[in-house]
């Protein structure tokens, strides 16, 4: 996993919701992570998009102890995204606010009753798509996620861009097309964000899906750093 400018990055996330990098994983670990989508002992849940009106697709929920990567991911992206998400809430006036660490993180979901991890491979085929959502799984919600592209554009699949929506208060929504290359992956808002207005900041809430897959297959990975009740 490459090292990540976590300062410029919070920059994008306060004026977009949303930012990318490059690369984050190796093509040989996005490899070994879509390969693992055949290995139902890994997951402990299996979502036919479709049955529950989300889209068309699939995806699988991780089973305890979650992939050495994806552990990785969340315990080295949770520290620096906790100063945004505690920023954040500064900025609108929230009184709660994030531990450092994850594990403390996870401690507040656990006494919760929010105990099932929630890092997830996502699988499109031709038609595939996923509606605008928010993945809310609890009271506790760790206000960003992200999601990686594990399948490289142009050869693996066509179509199948990553979307967000902003709904501002009393104006149209703003929509942003995030494009990733294998590997890149996308840091977003889960459910709301401040915006700087004239009267200091007010609440956005922003919603992520899939646009169709036009032909061939796609697999992304989920990182979401609330667990589920």
């Amino acid at each position: 996993m490459k090292r990540v400018d976590w300062r410029a990055l919070q920059g994008e996330l306060d004026a977009d919701g949303v930012a990318r990098i490059p690369a984050l994983l190796d093509a040989a670990s996005c490899e070994t992570l879509r390969r693992l989508y055949a290995d139902t002992g890994r997951f402990r849940s299996r979502v036919i998009m479709q049955r529950h009106h989300y889209g068309r697709g699939e995806y699988r929920y991780f089973d305890d102890p979650l992939p050495d990567v994806v552990q990785a991911l969340r315990e080295a992206a949770y520290p620096p995204l906790a100063v945004v998400a505690n920023a954040w809430a500064e900025a609108l006036g929230e009184s709660h606010r994030y531990p450092p660490t994850h594990a403390d993180y996870l401690e507040r979901c656990r006494a919760a009753g929010q105990t099932r991890p929630t890092p997830l491979l996502l699988r499109y085929g031709a038609g595939d798509y996923n509606c605008l959502h928010q993945d809310l799984y609890g009271e506790q919600v760790f206000p960003l996620q992200i999601v990686i592209l594990l399948s490289e554009p142009g050869r693996d699949f066509e179509g199948g861009e990553f979307v967000l929506v902003e709904q501002r208060p009393r104006m149209q929504s703003r929509v942003r097309v995030v494009r990733l290359q294998q590997g890149d992956a996308a840091v977003f808002a889960v459910n709301r964000r401040p915006v700087a207005g004239a009267r200091g900041a007010y609440r956005v809430a922003m919603r992520h899906g899939v646009s169709r897959i036009e032909s061939g297959e796609r697999f992304a990975l989920g990182v979401i750093f609330h667990d589920a009740a």
